[in-house]
């Protein structure tokens, strides 16, 4: 069996006090409440309990991941190409999160780049067309 350092499990499936934790940390986060003490007074958990979980307790937001694209593109083995590429995806708004870059094979340099595109100023499908105009890149797709 593979040891597991995160899981994504269902809110209802877990015992209540994570969920409390949860809220507890809401609380003090937005202000509602200034201490630990308040915060678990008021959703009815021990502050032992508040501190065993709060670092290992976290709410899943499926909208930050919905922010981000992962592409993949086949880059010609080229001074600049891969220099124009990521300046094209600054250019469009886009954070780049991560690169993994192959080694080049028969001048062909596989690519994988993860972005974040809450501030991207065009459509994804425009994004992708004006990365795929690029002088150097064979083909691109979202993965």
């Amino acid at each position: 069996m593979e040891n597991y350092d995160m899981l994504i499990v269902k809110a209802s499936a877990l015992p209540e006090v994570y969920l409390k934790v949860l809220y507890a940390k809401e609380l003090l986060e937005n202000g509602s409440c200034t201490n630990v003490s308040a915060a678990t007074q008021k959703v009815g958990i021990s502050r032992s309990a508040f501190y065993k979980y709060k670092d290992c307790v976290f709410a899943y937001h499926k909208q930050d991941t919905d922010k981000n694209l992962c592409i993949s593109a086949m880059l010609s083995d080229r001074a600049g190409v891969f220099s124009a590429l990521t300046a094209q995806l600054y250019q469009e708004g886009a954070n780049i999160l991560t690169i993994n870059q192959n080694h080049p094979v028969d001048n062909i340099a596989a690519v994988t780049i993860t972005v974040r595109t809450d501030n991207v100023t065009v459509s994804i499908e425009e994004l992708m067309n004006r990365l795929r105009k690029i002088d150097g890149v064979i083909s691109i797709k979202i993965i």
